[in-house]
């Protein structure tokens, strides 16, 4: 009985999946490989004629190759950011565990908060013009970097904890330093972890519509999200160029997940049962 629940439960689960996941996505090519007119019907239906490749050359000539600008804009900006989180989550992560003081849990309440507390768009915006990094590419970095730390850290913290404290007492009794102990020692033992934070943050940073929308705005420094503003107006919306370019800037993140889909699971799994 419990193993035809567990078959019941699981074929539930394929089909919700399939519904939620596939026909959303089905949808999306289908919409993106019909012309204007047909595309405009918004039908879950089989093109007349196929337009997909006349529309994927539409949309990225369309603005003087705004689409391939973005594409580079966001590209920088999703290493420069996953980068800086690797590095700043992992050294806070290790010290949280490691190095035990009065601060820390002043510290780790703050990380949590980080977690719990919305993120207040407005006075960021006060502060950002106010050091003149507004509109620009670093500035929008260092925000990426502020609201995924929180997150990270939590990552490095219970996954440092699986790491046997032996291990630093060996190389500090060799002579390694807290800098020689941190980038020879530990952090090359965080691969699965750092895996894991590399896949989820980039795509998270490279989907993120919302802050680009507050904190980059402009033309000049256009990220892939923000693309889709080129072919949908008040009065007229070309859906069958808006689905294409949603299928462009969905492909990346899709291949990232298809193939760290293992190391992600891994990587939780493991901070999160032994940490």
């Amino acid at each position: 009985m419990n193993r035809a629940r567990r078959y019941i439960v699981g074929g539930v689960a394929i089909v919700a999946s399939i519904f939620v996941f596939l026909v959303p996505f089905a949808f999306i090519i289908l919409t993106a490989m019909k012309d204007k007119k047909q595309a405009a019907l918004r039908e879950f239906s089989w093109p007349k004629e196929i337009h997909l490749w006349d529309n994927i050359v539409e949309v990225i000539e369309t603005r003087d190759y705004q689409l391939l600008t973005a594409f580079v804009n966001s590209s920088i900006i999703t290493v420069a950011s996953v980068t800086l989180l690797v590095i700043f989550g992992a050294m806070v992560g290790f010290v949280l565990q490691r190095r035990p003081s009065r601060w820390t849990k002043i510290v780790s309440f703050f990380v949590l908060a980080g977690l719990i507390m919305p993120p207040a768009v407005v006075p960021t915006i006060w502060l950002m013009q106010s050091i003149g990094l507004f509109k620009t590419m670093h500035g929008f970095v260092l925000v990426q970097v502020a609201y995924g730390l929180s997150f990270t850290v939590l990552l490095f913290k219970n996954f440092v904890s699986t790491i046997p404290r032996e291990l630093d007492e060996a190389a500090i009794i060799d002579g390694a330093g807290p800098v020689r102990l941190f980038f020879q020692v530990v952090l090359p033992l965080l691969k699965p972890v750092v895996v894991t934070v590399i896949v989820v943050q980039a795509v998270a940073i490279f989907n993120d519509f919302t802050n680009a929308l507050y904190y980059l705005p402009g033309k000049q420094n256009v990220t892939v999200q923000l693309t889709l503003f080129n072919f949908q107006s008040q009065f007229l919306t070309q859906f069958n160029l808006l689905f294409a370019n949603i299928l462009l800037i969905t492909i990346p993140p899709l291949l990232v997940y298809m193939f760290f889909n293992r190391q992600i699971v891994a990587g939780m799994t493991a901070g999160a049962v032994k940490g």
